[in-house]
């Protein structure tokens, strides 16, 4: 599973004009499901992105987590996280998950932010939906479950 994480002060989702989920200050997910993911993978990733200490603490130094701040997540699925670029100008997405597959993971990774505690919006899988954020920093990471200690 691929994410592309960016803490913000809020975010929002809109899926035909209306808003289907919104968030305060947290972390936006942009979440794609891979051929070959597994359950193991969305919580490894819920874990580590939880965790991870991205957020200011008195000094201004990044040491806090989303926990830590009482952050929230708004994860929205992204299967074009996958997208294939190396021969020609159309992206290949034939590395993305087939759609059952990554719904079925996309929920997983969601009970497992809830799991680890975490107010969790989300936009609706498979919609073309309109992603607004203030990234604040800004701060943007790249996580692959791929990269993780087996």
């Amino acid at each position: 599973m691929r994410a592309v994480i960016q803490r913000v002060t809020e975010a929002f989702v809109e899926v035909d004009g209306e808003e289907v989920g919104r968030i305060g200050l947290g972390l936006l997910v942009l979440l794609g499901v891979g051929q070959g993911d597994t359950v193991e993978d969305a919580q490894y990733l819920a874990r580590k992105i939880v965790n991870l200490r991205i957020f200011p603490d008195e000094a201004g130094k990044m040491n806090l987590s989303l926990k830590e701040v009482g952050g929230e997540a708004l994860l929205v699925s992204q299967f074009t996280l996958y997208a294939e670029t190396r021969k020609g100008n159309r992206p290949s997405f034939v590395k993305a998950a087939p759609p059952d597959v990554g719904r079925r993971l996309y929920e997983a990774a969601i009970e497992a932010f809830l799991e680890q505690g975490v107010h969790v919006e989300t936009g609706v899988y498979g919609a073309h939906m309109r992603v607004h954020l203030v990234n604040d920093g800004p701060v943007t990471l790249i996580l692959d479950s791929e990269a993780r200690p087996r």
